[in-house]
């Protein structure tokens, strides 16, 4: 159960946030969102507030904004299409039937020769005495069809109208709100647990050179071979750059500096050969809002670096299809996470905000990268690509992801189970 909430705690958040980036972008736009769902498939919860339906769904494995224009929602009626109207007090229409079972003497009866739901808004007909009439559709006009309201979307409020930079910017804001909670999260991991200070201090000797040159607990490495050491880091990758060969040692112990001869021991993994001399490692910390400010963007940075080599890495074919994980890989990792405490956790939402950010940039169909490419292309070329054609693009996208979600899913249920 600490695996289930822990894992819908930091998924739900990664995707909250995603989508939120998407959703504030939009708004800000001008672009109405009839949607703002977390999950995918049946609906669980909905509310609706103003122009938009915020919903839960039951399949915890992403989310979407569903902005007006985006899945040719555009409302057409056929002549001869028998529609009610309720006129308002301005003498627009506000409400559209659809269905014909409706009785209310305020509604009136048209059978339609021309309507424009987009731009110029009216509708147009006979009426039941057989007079042509036309009226105005209100900008915030209702339409009603077995029991379901949709407002309307005047072209001006619809996604493909907006300029190209309002259009990037909200789909690009999905992935910066990923990095954004990701700094936020490392923020909040600085705030309160503080910052390691990455000084080279030996907090434990186990057997091994270390012990065997005579290096104690809490010695302050200052030097290596004559060389100024200030971090762990420097520290580290002086002994592992130097398996078998003679080091000299210069350490601060207790005011006094003392010399030590250590060779470290030769270890392989991998291929590779690498010093180890038996010493462990933990970092001291400290409080400070700034420095944890800088240590909030030094850490995003450094993740999304990481994960954009190991992404890199996989694409040259270091790493095979067998290295990714799916939900199910996820689920696992961070029910392991969960079991280290608040701060790993933590630490694991904020990498998985990175690589969730970095995966959504990809030049892929479907994804949010790929939507960027073709306004890279809209921007080239002068004009938008056909939307008929660009969404065949992405769906055929959506199938090609979906067949690798079963492949990683597979092979972490392999992983794990068997």
């Amino acid at each position: 159960m600490e695996t289930v909430i822990a894992f819908i705690i930091v998924f739900g958040s990664l995707v909250f946030f995603h989508e939120l980036g998407h959703f504030l972008f939009a708004k800000r736009a001008g672009i109405m969102v009839r949607e703002f769902a977390i999950g995918f498939g049946p609906k669980i919860l909905g509310i609706t507030k103003g122009e938009t339906l915020y919903t839960v769904r039951l399949l915890p494995l992403g989310g979407y904004v569903r902005m007006a224009g985006e899945d040719f929602d555009t409302i057409e009626l056929q002549p001869g299409y028998r529609v009610g109207l309720y006129i308002g007090d301005a003498g627009d229409v506000e409400k559209i039937y659809l269905n014909q079972n409706v009785s209310n003497p305020d509604i009136l009866f048209l059978e339609t020769e021309t309507s424009d739901f987009d731009k110029d808004l009216f509708i147009e007909g006979y009426d039941d005495e057989g007079e042509f009439v036309r009226y105005n559709i209100a900008r915030d006009a209702v339409i009603i069809e077995k029991g379901q309201e949709t407002i309307i979307a005047p072209y001006d409020r619809q996604f493909e109208s907006k300029p190209l930079i309002h259009r990037t910017m909200t789909i690009f804001a999905g992935p910066l709100f990923n990095f954004i909670l990701a700094f936020f999260i490392f923020l909040a991991i600085g705030l309160f647990q503080g910052i390691p200070t990455n000084e080279p201090i030996i907090s434990e000797v186990q057997s091994g050179p270390a012990q065997e040159a005579g290096m104690q607990s809490g010695d302050y490495v200052k030097e290596v071979n004559g060389i100024p050491v200030s971090s762990w880091s420097e520290f580290a990758q002086a002994i592992q750059e130097s398996p078998g060969k003679p080091l000299t040692f210069t350490v601060d112990r207790h005011d006094e500096l003392v010399t030590l001869e250590v060779t470290p021991a030769t270890m392989e993994e991998a291929g590779q050969k690498f010093g180890q001399i038996g010493v462990l490692y933990t970092s001291p910390v400290e409080k400070n809002p700034l420095k944890a400010v800088a240590f909030g963007a030094e850490q995003t940075w450094q993740w999304f670096k990481r994960i954009l080599e190991l992404l890199g890495m996989l694409i040259t074919g270091k790493f095979t299809i067998d290295a990714l994980s799916g939900p199910v890989g996820i689920y696992k990792a961070t029910g392991d996470m969960a079991q280290h405490g608040v701060f790993s956790l933590m630490h694991w939402a904020a990498v998985l905000s990175i690589n969730l950010g970095i995966m959504n940039l990809l030049p892929l169909p479907a994804l949010d990268g790929g939507r960027l490419l073709f306004f890279l292309f809209e921007a080239i070329r002068g004009k938008p690509i056909d939307r008929q054609k660009e969404g065949m693009v992405h769906f055929v996208g959506i199938v090609l992801l979906m067949l690798l979600m079963l492949v990683v899913t597979w092979n972490d249920i392999q992983r794990f189970f068997f």
